[in-house]
């Protein structure tokens, strides 16, 4: 079963993807005005319910194609509410159906402004210059005019389908200027490129319009399309199931090596994390310092001892797998805080390669494997399943032959050629499979960004994974993006904090919930 469900509320599309399912609804028999009418009537529903924006009267910023006849028809419904609706419309050329919808905005008494719309008037502007498919920079005086609204009358612009100057597939903006949205209102499904990061400060809040797309449509995208995740999704996953007289071994069994004396902290919030994911055994490879100082915060965890002969200050993780008997562990999270050291990844890897369980790795994991003869051509020789959590700069230095302009795209082809599942770290993080399965999450929370968040969430997939191993007998990949998800929930609506260790104790809440819900379910 695929979570979430594919419908229009999660699909991801390309540019050309949601042009080929407009031109199937037209070959069904679908009259381009019909749609166009629906489009503009759908966003009147949504201008209705939002009617503070309309109180000082609109200005609809007509574009020559069918994104500047959607202005339109809304620009008519708006005047026929009593709304005071001007128009600009600085292209001449227009689309016929454009054209036919411009003169009835006339004819019904909408007055066009002969010069470009005071960029400090307190009229609402509607951007409705261009939709899909745009690949190259704005006019420059509409740039410059753009520029001008945000910087003297900043959320005061909203945007149909797609900000104007901003690629729908990459989000990337171009160079002549953009327009910067305080809402925009995008058409049928969601564009990739307008949630990916790049693009977040000019899309402002993404509203999806529907425009009721039937789901014969959705034959003509491929089967790894990629989906959106949010928290309404939470409710629809079901976590992998434990038997009632499961010991503490048979629910999750996770090892730790994390921590060095440069980052003490990111240890103890590694095994926050690990904690928080409900798992029923955990044990960590640490500096014997770092012991002394954490083990009283996270008493739940068996401690070893990291046993350095030559007393350098550097972790080395060969040395730190000494400890740990891997047939008794269902993940392996290494990482978090370790710093470099002057040690070859060949020295260990023959371990982490016949290791069956879940291998987690994460920041200067990565950069060790970056730094090594293989790199990422080491990771399909494992033997059990990878996830990988860098954030962008470490996958730069993991993959530096994937272009990364667009985030999705390059999780999704780093995941097929190293066989590993990848969390690419961002304000909408990517989970990408190697079997083209990827997942983005959206309505995530910028107050959020802050140090040791990575940590618990490390901990907290390793966690999961564990559960998966020792629940199932398999390791699904949407149960890594559903671990991201719940961090990710977690650190929005946490109400003690949106420091890591807040977070992590919400976390642990958050899914007792979960499982007493799932348990619910069962019984009924």
């Amino acid at each position: 079963m695929t979570w979430p469900n594919l419908d229009a509320n999660h699909l991801i599309v390309s540019s050309s993807q949601m042009k080929g399912i407009e031109e199937k609804l037209f070959s069904y028999g679908m009259p381009v005005e019909a749609l166009m009418e629906k489009v503009g009537l759908e966003m009147k529903k949504w201008f209705i319910e939002n009617p503070r924006l309309l109180e000082n009267g609109v200005v609809v910023l007509v574009g020559p194609g069918h994104n500047g006849g959607d202005g339109l028809v809304l620009a008519r419904e708006l005047h026929l509410l009593g709304v005071e609706v001007f128009l600009w419309c600085p292209f001449v050329n227009k689309k016929s159906l454009t054209v036919r919808q411009l003169s009835y905005c006339y004819s019904i008494g909408i007055k066009e402004l002969q010069s470009p719309p005071d960029p400090a008037g307190n009229f609402l502007w509607i951007d409705a210059l261009f939709g899909l498919g745009q690949n190259r920079p704005l006019p420059q005086e509409i740039g410059f005019l753009l520029q001008s609204r945000e910087r003297v009358k900043p959320g005061k612009l909203i945007s149909l389908d797609v900000p104007a100057g901003i690629c729908s597939d990459t989000g990337k903006s171009f160079d002549a200027g953009v327009a910067t949205a305080l809402f925009t209102l995008t058409v049928g499904l969601i564009k990739s490129g307008l949630i990916q990061d790049i693009a977040l400060r000019y899309v402002g809040t993404l509203v999806r319009v529907d425009i009721g797309i039937p789901e014969i449509a959705f034959e003509l995208l491929p089967a790894s399309v990629p989906l959106r995740i949010y928290s309404k999704d939470i409710d629809s996953f079901l976590l992998p199931r434990t038997l009632p007289n499961a010991t503490k071994y048979l629910r999750g069994r996770v090892a730790v090596i994390a921590g060095s004396d440069q980052f003490k902290g990111a240890s103890l919030l590694a095994l926050q994390g690990v904690i928080a994911s409900g798992v029923g055994s955990v044990q960590a490879v640490l500096p014997k310092d770092i012991v002394k100082s954490i083990f009283a915060q996270v008493p739940e965890v068996v401690f070893y001892n990291y046993s350095n002969d030559s007393n350098e200050q550097s972790i080395f993780i060969h040395n730190c797998l000494k400890e740990i008997n891997l047939d008794r562990i269902d993940s392996l999270l290494i990482g978090p805080g370790l710093g470099g050291a002057d040690e070859q990844w060949s020295d260990f890897s023959p371990m982490l390669e016949d290791f069956i369980g879940l291998l987690v790795l994460d920041a200067d994991a990565l950069n060790r494997l970056a730094l090594s003869q293989e790199g990422w051509k080491w990771l399909p020789r494992r033997k059990g399943p990878t996830w990988i959590t860098p954030h962008l700069n470490e996958f730069r230095r993991l993959f530096p032959d994937i272009a990364i302009s667009s985030p999705l795209e390059a999780a999704v082809l780093a995941a097929r050629i190293s066989g590993a599942g990848i969390l690419l770290k961002g304000a909408n993080s990517v989970i990408a499979t190697p079997n083209g399965l990827a997942w983005q999450l959206v309505d995530t929370s910028p107050y959020v960004a802050r140090t040791g968040l990575g940590d618990v969430l490390a901990g907290f997939t390793a966690g999961f994974g564990a559960l998966g191993v020792c629940s199932e007998g398999k390791l699904d990949f949407d149960l890594f993006a559903f671990a991201v998800l719940l961090h990710s929930h977690a650190a929005k609506n946490c109400n003690e904090g949106t420091n890591a260790s807040s977070i992590s104790r919400f976390l642990g809440k958050l899914v007792k919930t979960i499982q007493m819900q799932n348990v619910q379910a069962d019984t009924l």
